[in-house]
């Protein structure tokens, strides 16, 4: 069945970095395109960053342009986001999705 196995979250202090793992399984990962969102209490589901299947193409989300880079090795079925320089506003539960699947989330929160 398929999974998605998110981790790297944790609390860490303003301007810290942080680095967002997801393992894949269950599916072809190296050809689907992957995106991380994130969902903060009381807020709207946003979404962080996007991947192409290969690799090769990546958007953004204007909160996080120039603080966060999306990456993927498709040989070990995983996604990664490194977010840099974090803000309290960056506090959420960050899930990485397929757009049809998602995993459980990882919980990011930043202290001021």
């Amino acid at each position: 069945q398929v999974q998605l196995v998110e981790s790297g979250g944790g609390l860490v202090q303003s301007a810290g970095s942080l680095r967002l793992s997801c393992v894949a399984s269950g599916f072809t990962f190296s050809t689907y395109g992957m995106n991380w969102y994130r969902q903060a209490p009381g807020k709207e589901r946003e979404l962080v960053s996007l991947i192409s299947a290969a690799g090769g193409s990546t958007i953004y989300a204007d909160s996080v342009k120039g603080r966060c880079t999306i990456s993927r090795d498709n040989a070990k079925n995983t996604l990664y986001l490194q977010m840099d320089s974090l803000n309290p506003e960056d506090t959420a539960v960050y899930y990485c999705n397929t757009g049809i699947w998602r995993g459980q989330g990882t919980q990011v929160t930043i202290s001021s």
